[in-house]
């Protein structure tokens, strides 16, 4: 690793330079990123990444953006299952599975949510039950992103019901293309299907892909929500890129033709970021409404929340930063959405309610219709200010059934 931000810049962009060529192949390209340690260079060099910051890592998005280059591959291997089994799994299983990701070899999915487990995971009630040297899989899950087009799942199920709730549970490295997984999307009123229900029934995931210890997945499982908060508060430099996996069949396309794709992605995911209200700053001045001062009030409101957020963002791994940290940047990333709803809905005025396919115009509708879900997925608001209450400010905990009450006594929904 470089000694100073500087050193770390400098090399990225030079590396970028020598590297990037538009007629690679998606996999090609995604090689050479994850061989220099580049696909996510915040992971261990024992897992593939270079030990960096955040700061650091902004700056090697920062070089592939200058470069005009593609980004690494999406999706929630890189940002959830490839950390988790970095800090929790073997070194045989790092090889197996994170190897994998950074060179965009598998796309995973979140087998968490169930319909009688979302606020409250820990009453998940999907079994793992020990079969020799597997486990037989059966339940069922919902809210999964990405699910129709995963190779693989991170997958949460109950081995043990005599022991309380948030024991007795398992996080295994789960293949999604067997007998027995049948996946189901649920489409949106913007009219994608980001999310899916997923039926399991007499599945197998070998033992050998058990993530830590038998009884220890709560432990894994929060560890991974902490990615997950902590990625979906963060303000990263935007990089146009493509699904990742085997069934997205991108790997074999020309990686320079993923570069000029739209920046919401394949998922339709509007992001409401300082390069948005850039955007919004240029439509609402060529409307005639930049000296209109509501608006720019609301402007002022979105930066100054964008930019506390970006600096909430690098702050979020440093010594001395909160325990709820993750927790208040996802709630702060929630009420981006808001405000960007409210603000691109004010720039465009009427026109926000008429159907448009392209431009800003088509963004800011998706924004407005997507708006609701950051504050469901991930952890309600309402959960991320129980969290930060309980574990950022020390209040006490809301009451209920004692911590050592096996899973089977409890009352269930």
């Amino acid at each position: 690793m470089a000694d100073t931000s500087t050193d770390v810049a400098a090399e990225a962009n030079a590396w970028v330079v020598d590297n990037w060529n538009p007629d690679l192949t998606v996999a090609e390209w995604w090689q050479r990123l994850a061989d220099a340690g580049y696909s996510q260079a915040t992971l261990p060099e024992a897992a593939g990444g270079r030990g960096y910051g955040r700061r650091e890592n902004s700056m090697v998005r920062q070089a592939i953006s200058d470069a005009g280059a593609m980004g690494p591959p999406t999706g929630l291997g890189m940002m959830l299952a490839a950390p988790t089994i970095a800090k929790h799994g073997t070194p045989e299983q790092i090889d197996e599975h994170v190897k994998p990701i950074l060179n965009g070899t598998y796309a995973w999915c979140q087998l968490f949510s169930e319909p009688n487990a979302g606020s409250d995971l820990a009453s998940l009630q999907t079994s793992a039950l020990r079969d020799g040297d597997e486990y037989i899989i059966n339940g069922q899950k919902v809210w999964t992103s990405g699910g129709k087009i995963a190779d693989k799942g991170m997958l949460i199920a109950r081995t043990d019901v005599e022991l309380p709730k948030h024991r007795g549970i398992g996080w295994f490295a789960f293949d999604m293309l067997q007998d027995g997984v049948d996946v189901r999307p649920l489409t949106e009123m913007t009219g994608r299907a980001i999310f899916n229900e997923v039926f399991i029934d007499n599945a197998r995931v070998p033992a050998s892909n058990l993530i830590g210890e038998d009884g220890n997945g709560w432990r894994v499982a929060s560890d991974t929500l902490m990615f997950e908060r902590m990625s979906l508060g963060a303000s990263p430099v935007p990089l146009n890129s493509c699904s990742p996996g085997s069934i997205a069949n991108n790997l074999e396309k020309r990686a320079g033709d993923m570069v000029n794709r739209r920046r919401s992605g394949e998922a339709g995911v509007p992001q409401p970021n300082l390069a948005l209200w850039n955007r919004l700053v240029d439509e609402a001045r060529t409307r005639g409404k930049l000296d209109d001062p509501v608006i720019r009030e609301q402007f002022t409101r979105f930066y100054e929340l964008a930019e506390v957020n970006r600096l909430q963002a690098l702050r979020g791994r440093t010594k001395g930063a909160s325990v709820a940290s993750p927790n208040i940047s996802k709630l702060m990333m929630s009420e981006l959405f808001r405000q960007g709803r409210e603000l691109g809905a004010t720039v465009y005025g009427m026109d926000a309610t008429l159907n448009s396919d392209e431009g800003l115009e088509s963004l800011i509708q998706e924004l407005i219709m997507f708006s609701p879900g950051p504050a469901i997925y991930g952890g309600t608001d309402q959960v991320q200010r129980n969290i930060i209450g309980e574990r950022g400010l020390g209040l006490p905990r809301e009451p209920g059934p004692g911590k050592d009450t096996p899973f089977n006594e409890l009352p269930k929904n």
